[in-house]
């Protein structure tokens, strides 16, 4: 009989290696929360269930008691520590309480799928994380000391496996806790204690499953990589409310020009609270492919960032002037909503729309999937980062980012940037060169001829940067000059990227800004270590017209660039009329889906690996058993295959657990397992036919008539019926491991009489 301190010692045990790895598996949700701000709900829940499963157990409660107590302790402790807003001086339950734990037990999971990470703690989202701590360590603790068979106890190990499971489904695509580390420490812990508690375990047994774990582990984190290369974390919330991609929709910076000809005087909106300096941000673009520069955002480069939804809070490490603005929707149209510096929350006024928010912390950039609307208002939260000067970027290298590669790039940006900057020093110094050749030896132009401009095409494809660049007067607006400048930066290894957005002509002193359609502007920005991305202006000033400075301007000679071959006859052509060009779709790169299937094939080889190493011993008992079986039913005596048939009978019952016995005659094995057998379901038909089976074979045996192929065929026949009664008669595990037992294979019995068994 188990003594008091032996079972508060395994008590001790149960919790510490249940408790202990469901808090492993849980803790790659806090970053999903935003760090700490969960770390009550989840230390709370694995205390408050452990305490309600330990009572539960020493004072013998039913489970319907057990499940009572942990929803009162829900309702009791879950204001403060899933819906402190609803509590009465954030510890005491309100009337509210109850309501909002109950709508967060339901949306609460929907919420922490779809909204971008860090989600916060608004309403009831912490709901989700307290009732994975709370029921999952009520649940495993209560069936590991509850249990009374000591199979059952050790299948609380499910539990925390279980918890994986869901901070996988939950979690984000970098956790924070490595996945190799938490299932190694799973593994580790749980299966010794499970066969432990189970009464397997063994010397042998723990030797040969680290063995196979460290095979499996090794072959996991080292095959993996090796076989299929690196690969992206599937994360569920993509797959649930996939991320925005922009290239369903056109080229921002083609739609300069409408701004200028149709919005010039319209009030597109109206922004309070704008810091002195600050630029309004439309749309951001790193991704250029011969047509035009577009917003790539989908995950395909680190810094191109996504568009995913945010929570209450946005988590930013860039450092600068906080402010609030407001704004407020004018004639503006379209999904790219306008925001200031770095964001840190939204605010969106209308409930119908504010579920399409979707933004970009990478780039800074912010859109509405239906769309901005006249009298939209919404309030943001930013940061608005300093603009170092050139002495304090000074020598700092350029950032090493991954952006999207380029496609269809004019030779002449690479040629011109390295004749222009040939004499520059560091990366800021090659940024400055590009930027202040472009303002002081180019011309201004709108293209707009009835309002008096000099002619200026419209678009920044290929052959346009080729003409401004390489044409025998360079001119144009804000779309080509900021366009260019990124081609020849980025020509130049310097990660840059074009912005579209507004620049306040002349903002008032205090007040409200209204935005028009003239103070549309773009821009280029260059991201260096230690600053970030600094904005360079590379478009001439607006009274620098072809006009009136061509004759000013002095007579310096232009830089002597090599003039690039002429493009193409297939080369993109600049429209007829002065619209916006149309954005190319790339052509996939694998129709046929080759690709996809091979890398199905690789991963598909890297899992079985694991799978086949762990599989391999069951395979091979299986294997023996067969290979017994069929020597004994293809014996060439007639003789040896029915006494044959009767040994692969007692081997089948000794796999069950259950044996007739090692020196008994037939006849005494056949009364054994019939009484073995009389509580089964098929007792009556075992008992028959082991009976007959016991006489048949001894008469082959001890007769001298021999029998005939066909008599020990249908002995054969009866020997599968009764092999089939018998797994019959025991549970499925039992089916199970006896198909897998090695009892009868270790049992080497010797010859015998022939008038034995």
């Amino acid at each position: 009989m188990t003594t008091p301190h032996r079972s508060a010692g395994r008590a001790t045990v149960d919790i510490v290696c249940l408790v202990g790895t469901l808090a492993l598996a849980l803790a790659p949700l806090l970053a999903v929360y935003g760090g700490l701000v969960a770390l009550p709900a989840l230390v709370g829940g694995l205390l408050l269930g452990t305490g309600v499963a330990v009572l539960g157990a020493v004072r013998r409660w039913s489970a319907l008691t057990v499940v009572a107590l942990v929803l009162v302790v829900l309702v009791l402790a879950g204001g403060a520590l899933a819906a402190p807003s609803t509590t009465i001086a954030g510890t005491l339950p309100s009337l509210d309480t109850p309501v909002e734990l109950a709508r967060g037990s339901v949306a609460s999971w929907k919420q922490v799928l779809t909204l971008q990470p860090p989600v916060g703690s608004s309403g009831s989202l912490l709901m989700a994380m307290l009732l994975l701590a709370l029921v999952g360590s009520a649940v495993a603790v209560s069936v590991a000391l509850r249990a009374r068979r000591p199979a059952a106890a050790a299948s609380a190990a499910v539990v925390p496996v279980a918890a994986v499971v869901a901070a996988i489904l939950l979690g984000t695509r970098v956790p924070t806790v490595p996945p190799t580390v938490t299932g190694t420490v799973l593994a580790l812990v749980l299966l010794p204690w499970a066969a432990w508690r189970a009464g397997l375990l063994r010397a042998r047994r723990v030797v040969a499953t680290g063995l196979l774990a460290t095979i499996a582990v090794a072959a996991g984190v080292l095959g993996g990589p090796a076989v299929a290369g690196p690969t992206d974390r599937i994360v569920v919330r993509d797959e649930i409310v996939p991320p925005f991609d922009p290239r369903d929709y056109p080229s921002p910076l083609s739609a300069f020009r409408e701004f200028v000809k149709k919005d010039e005087d319209a009030k597109l909106l109206t922004v309070t609270g704008l810091p002195a300096g600050a630029r309004i941000r439309l749309a951001t673009m790193d991704r250029y492919d011969g047509v035009v520069w577009n917003v790539a955002g989908d995950g395909s480069a680190q810094a191109s960032g996504e568009f995913r939804r945010v929570g209450d809070t946005i988590d930013t490490t860039v450092r600068g002037e906080p402010a609030h603005v407001q704004v407020q929707i004018g004639d503006l149209t379209g999904v790219w909503l306008p925001t200031v510096g770095q964001a840190t929350s939204f605010d969106v006024a209308d409930p119908s729309v504010a579920s399409g928010l979707r933004y970009n912390d990478a780039t800074g950039a912010a859109v509405l999937t239906g769309g901005v609307h006249a009298g939209l208002r919404y309030e943001v939260d930013v940061v608005v980062p300093p603009v170092p000067s050139d002495d304090e970027v000074g020598s700092a290298a350029a950032s090493d980012l991954s952006q999207p590669a380029l496609t269809g790039e004019p030779d002449v940006a690479a040629i011109t940037a390295a004749d222009v900057a040939r004499d520059a020093g560091n990366p800021v110094q090659i940024a400055r060169a590009l930027t202040t050749w472009l303002s002081e030896e180019g011309f201004f132009s709108h293209g707009i001829v009835d309002a008096g401009d000099y002619a200026s095409l419209s678009g920044h494809g290929a052959d346009r940067i080729t003409s401004l660049l390489a044409g025998d007067i360079m001119v144009g607006d804000g779309e080509q000059y900021a366009a260019a400048m990124a081609l020849m930066a980025r020509a130049m290894g310097l990660p840059a990227r074009v912005v579209l957005g507004f620049v306040p002509q002349d903002p008032p002193a205090t007040g409200p800004v209204t935005i028009t359609g003239k103070d549309i502007e773009a821009w280029v920005e260059i991201s260096f270590q230690g600053y970030g991305w600094v904005p360079f202006d590379p478009t001439p000033p607006r009274e620098q017209t072809p006009q009136e400075d061509d004759q000013q301007k002095p007579s310096e000679p232009d830089p002597q660039v090599v003039q690039p071959p002429p493009p193409p006859p297939a080369a993109v052509t600049p429209p007829d009329e002065d619209t916006e060009q149309p954005q190319t779709d790339d052509p996939s790169k694998d129709a046929d889906g080759t690709e996809q299937w091979l890398r199905i094939a690789r991963v598909a080889g890297v899992v079985s690996i694991p799978v086949l190493l762990l599989a391999a011993p069951f395979v091979v008992i299986v294997a023996l058993k067969a290979r017994r079986r069929r020597r004994r039913r293809r014996s060439v005596d007639p003789v040896v295959q029915v006494a044959g048939g009767w040994d692969e009978v007692l081997d089948v019952a000794r796999d069950l657990h259950r044996p007739a016995g090692r020196m008994a005659t037939r006849n005494e094995s056949a009364r054994a397992l019939a009484a073995s057998f009389a509580d089964a379901p098929d007792g009556a038909v075992v008992a028959a036919r082991v009976g007959a089976l016991a006489r048949s074979a001894d008469h082959a045996v001890f007769s001298a008539a021999v029998p005939s192929a066909a008599d020990a065929t249908a002995y054969w026949a009866d020997v599968q019926v009764t092999v089939g009664a018998m797994t019959h008669g025991v549970g499925w595990r039992r089916r199970m491991r006896a198909r897998v037992s090695t009892a009868s294979l270790r049992d080497r019995r010797g010859r015998r009489p022939k008038g034995t068994s």
